[in-house]
């Protein structure tokens, strides 16, 4: 069986991955999507990254850029401190990685800048991390870093009335472009679920793993999904971006 599973926001939470993917049984036939935000919230974000480099040489994944591994390669390549993201889970982040070598940090910081925007596939389905602003898609946005910081997106569509036909004038030009958008970035938390959710075309699989929620692996033809216990449970002893 090969399939395509996305996975949502890691935020440095190794135990979570791996629990995932032993619950759903994930194989070298998978292709694997990761969404952003692999690092800051949990104490094991080298680690994380560490796991993806060495995954990348047995399965067929394909790495977004979240908002945080931005953050941290400013922080890594160049030394710029971020206030913002230092009480939002980048904290913990600097002091693991501190703990490297120069040597060490290299090949966290290839990976990092190697990192893609966006994935269109052949049926015509967008993954990017946050979203996008140019109502003719993502090959025409002018502010590239909307593609791991954007909101607005996944704000839409939760506010949409469903009501609304697809071809009125009133429906929003974002949600025709694309078959389906698949997003991490804002956790569904924030309305209260724990599982991904579905509003319009637009699925989000952030289901709040950097602080007391879950994390995610779905399936994206068939749907169905797997998740992690909270990520609390998990570390006990840490208190993620609470």
């Amino acid at each position: 069986m090969n399939r395509t599973l996305v996975i949502g926001d890691i935020h440095g939470g190794l135990r979570a991955l791996h629990q995932i993917f032993e619950r759903a049984n994930v194989t070298t036939n998978d292709t694997l999507i990761f969404l952003g935000d692999y690092v800051d919230g949990w104490s094991e974000s080298p680690e994380v990254i560490i796991f993806l480099m060495k995954l990348k040489e047995t399965h067929a994944c394909i790495f977004l850029r979240g908002n945080h591994d931005d953050l941290l390669l400013s922080w890594l390549e160049i030394n710029k401190d971020n206030p913002q993201w230092f009480n939002h889970g980048g904290k913990i982040t600097m002091e693991k990685y501190s703990l490297l070598s120069e040597a060490e940090k290299q090949p966290h910081i290839e990976f990092l800048k190697l990192l893609e925007n966006y994935y269109l596939d052949e049926e015509n389905r967008l993954f990017i991390h946050a979203g996008f602003t140019n109502l003719n898609g993502v090959a025409y946005e002018y502010f590239p870093k909307m593609f791991y910081w954007e909101r607005t997106l996944w704000e839409n569509a939760l506010s949409l009335d469903p009501k609304i036909e697809k071809d009125s004038p009133y429906y929003p030009k974002r949600f025709t472009l694309y078959k389906e958008i698949f997003i991490g970035h804002t956790p569904v938390t924030r309305v209260g679920e724990t599982n991904p959710m579905n509003k319009a075309n637009v699925w989000n699989v952030d289901t709040g793993a950097a602080f007391r929620g879950p994390l995610t692996i779905l399936d994206i033809d068939t749907k169905e999904f797997w998740q992690s216990d909270p990520l609390p449970e998990l570390y006990p002893d840490e208190n993620g971006r609470n």
